[in-house]
């Protein structure tokens, strides 16, 4: 077994995060080619959906293609063994005459899962898996959750006020004249939109407010998520749907569990954020169906001025809490599949 450096998988995976929000439902994936002496060679990511993957980018980097024949390749994730969108970047591999490869995780797809390790093994290429393989899994939790749960990864997020208030409504004295979060926490949920393929809202929240529900602050957003409306009751009239960049309306006779196995299954939804409002929220996170929760708590206070209850956040502590604009947001981690994430 060759002495592999997982520094140049640290590499890897900082390439990797090059493809936020540009990827999906594709994984990010970051790769590194050395020579001989480990000395860095080539290196690429996964730039975007449809283009060529990792490998590809790395390969074509290399100004000398016959130092290829004596060099190891660092790849977070199992190289594809099936054609797609690209070829199949075992068989580039192979073809290059890579001798050794190291793998940060397996690919959960069943497309591939452990058929690319094969491909490169009975071709006689020497492979290492699971390098840095909680790190190389964590930066995708979308597409590990939803080829492993199969479901999206589902993200709640809302904003409170310090004594647990959601919004205003029930106080027309005060309706509209009070934001809770800040124009940075704005920014940043505009960048957290960008992160996810859907995005879900009540009927109650389209009929009141009825939100743009786009990434238009974040101008790295590629796409904006496809918004599902959850309109048990049919109050959105139907013609709304194809009008509001297809827009998917949940079916009112079916649980939380198998509209998100619908979303994954029909549609191929790897990613779901929630917005609310308070009900919707309340009602993912009764039934556990959930992977994170991001909530921003202003100091201000509505006290006996009355407005909507906030949900109530998870009974264990947040794995990370920051500061935006005097406002503290704390995300919570619920998600057995891959370690804490990067959002």
């Amino acid at each position: 077994m060759f002495a592999a450096d997982p520094r140049f998988m640290r590499r890897a995976i900082a390439l990797a995060r090059g493809g936020e929000g540009h990827t999906a439902p594709n994984p990010m994936v970051g790769a590194v080619i050395t020579d001989s002496s480990g000395r860095i060679i080539g290196e690429g990511f996964h730039r975007r959906f449809g283009g060529p993957h990792a490998e590809v980018n790395a390969v074509r980097s290399v100004s000398d293609p016959a130092l290829l024949k004596d060099a190891t390749i660092y790849v977070t994730l199992e190289p594809c063994s099936h054609y797609g969108k690209t070829p199949p970047c075992a068989k580039l591999l192979i073809d290059c005459g890579i001798p050794r490869v190291a793998i940060g995780c397996g690919d959960p797809n069943p497309k591939v899962a452990g058929r690319g390790v094969r491909m490169l093994r009975e071709a006689g290429i020497e492979v290492i898996e699971g390098m840095l393989e909680d790190e190389c899994r964590s930066i995708n939790p979308a597409f590990m959750t939803a080829h492993t749960l199969h479901r999206p990864f589902i993200t709640l997020k809302w904003a409170q006020t310090a004594d647990g208030y959601i919004d205003v409504r029930l106080n027309p004295l005060i309706a509209g004249a009070l934001k809770i979060s800040t124009p940075t926490g704005s920014v940043l949920v505009h960048r957290l939109r960008s992160l996810h393929e859907g995005i879900l809202v009540g009927s109650g929240t389209v009929l009141a407010d009825n939100p743009r529900l786009d990434c238009r602050l974040w101008p790295a957003a590629m796409d904006a998520p496809r918004p599902i409306v959850a309109d048990r009751r049919n109050r959105i009239a139907t013609d709304y749907f194809p009008a509001t960049r297809r827009s998917i309306r949940l079916d009112r006779n079916e649980s939380l569990s198998d509209a998100m196995g619908r979303l994954y299954s029909e549609y191929g939804m790897t990613s779901v954020l929630v917005e609310g409002g308070a009900t919707i929220l309340e009602s993912f996170i009764s039934e556990g169906v959930y992977d994170l929760v991001r909530v921003e708590t202003s100091p201000l206070r509505l006290e006996h001025r009355g407005g909507t209850k906030a949900p109530s956040t998870p009974p264990f502590p947040p794995f990370r809490t920051f500061q935006a604009d005097g406002n503290s947001v704390s995300l919570y981690w619920h998600n057995s599949v891959t370690g804490v994430n990067y959002i």
